[in-house]
């Protein structure tokens, strides 16, 4: 089982699907492991297969930047927190 994380196709396929989790429940919360796997994909298919625990520990360092930018991308202007002191539905 563990040397399916050497094949490209594997990582890809996960990125698909976390992306398709992405999209069945948004909030940016995914699309940063998305974003890992597919950048996983690409480097066993340049580079070839590495151990797995080094793809292991690639992906999640790899998973946390892209999370850390797509955060800073998406985040609010300046920061802030909206709050509403009346009811929007009126």
């Amino acid at each position: 089982m563990i040397d399916l994380l050497s094949h490209w196709w594997v990582w890809l396929c996960a990125a698909l699907a976390i992306a398709i989790l992405e999209l069945l429940m948004p909030g940016y919360i995914f699309l940063g492991i998305a974003v890992g796997a597919a950048v996983m994909a690409l480097l066993v298919a340049l580079l070839g297969p590495f151990a797995a625990p080094t793809l292991v520990a690639l992906f999640a360092g790899v998973s946390l930047v892209a999370w850390l930018v797509l955060r800073r991308l998406f985040r609010a202007p300046d920061d802030q927190t909206r709050y509403f002191d009346e009811d929007i539905n009126k």
